[in-house]
């Protein structure tokens, strides 16, 4: 039976169309008053840029120290995600595997976990890291990302492990593979598509994540791309020209990295379909 194109279907179109319209709003104010002078942003910041001034870019480029806070924030989003997917899919797999009330038990403070406010623990969270000598460290904020982040990874990795067929790992045992290489040679390959999905997940918070990072990075050398863009604006004046391209700058490493594990994404989800 063919599909008609109804009245109907073209109505759903032309929302379907306004919608993603509404949403791209944002994106043409940021871009379109990067490429302006202070002043014209100041009086006219609906309109194109009369001139485009691409100087902001350069500007925000040495300003920011790009490349350092470039490398400081692909540290930190590298080594969280590291981190997270080692400890997390392994964590995940014991819980499913394990057939106790305590797996049970576990696995729901984690996923209850997912629910605390950052907002109500963030003071006591920074007594203590002060305490361990965790303030002022890469290292330290990336702990702290994989207490934070571990409740969402481990419910992802849980839900997707529970559909892996349970015979081959008994066959793999049956042929000497120990339990930690049944996990690593057979389980861990079968999680790709989740695990990419987490990446991204992890990477568009982690990225992005100014409170944190605010609350634990005193050292002007240790600045993510958030932390050095929030000092365009002080008490007195805000840097609006300099502060979108910083924002410009900041965003496209985040889009060539999405666009390029895009194709994972469908891969891993039409494989998944076939089996």
């Amino acid at each position: 039976m063919e599909n008609k194109y109804t009245g109907k279907t073209f109505i759903v179109e032309i929302l379907a169309i306004l919608l993603g319209l509404l949403f791209l709003v944002p994106f043409y104010y940021v871009i379109s008053n990067s490429l302006k002078p202070f002043a014209e942003i100041l009086t006219n910041t609906s309109a194109l840029p009369k001139v485009f001034q691409f100087e902001n870019y350069v500007n925000a480029f040495e300003k920011l120290n790009y490349l350092k806070v470039f490398s400081n924030s692909l540290i930190i989003t590298v080594a969280s995600n590291v981190v997270l997917v080692v400890f997390c899919s392994m964590a995940a797999y014991m819980l499913v595997r394990t057939k106790k009330k305590i797996s049970n038990i576990i696995f729901m403070m984690f996923v209850a976990a997912m629910i605390i406010p950052f907002q109500s623990i963030m003071i006591p969270l920074i007594k203590t890291a002060g305490t361990f000598g965790l303030l002022n460290s890469i290292w330290g904020l990336v702990i702290m990302y994989l207490g934070f982040g571990s409740g969402m990874t481990i419910f992802l990795y849980h839900g997707f492990i529970k559909g892996i067929p349970k015979e081959l790992e008994e066959a793999a045992i049956i042929d000497g593979c120990s339990r930690f290489g049944v996990f690593w040679r057979i389980v861990f390959p079968l999680l790709k598509p989740i695990t990419v999905t987490i990446v991204i997940l992890n990477s568009l918070w982690i990225w992005n994540d100014f409170l944190l990072p605010s609350l634990v990075l005193q050292n002007p050398e240790l600045r993510t791309v958030p932390l050095a863009t929030f000092f365009f604006f002080g008490q007195y004046t805000k840097q609006w020209d300099l502060a979108l391209a910083a924002l410009i700058l900041g965003i496209i490493p985040l889009l060539i990295f999405f666009f390029s594990m895009q194709r994972h994404i469908i891969k891993g989800i039409t494989s998944g379909s076939i089996k």
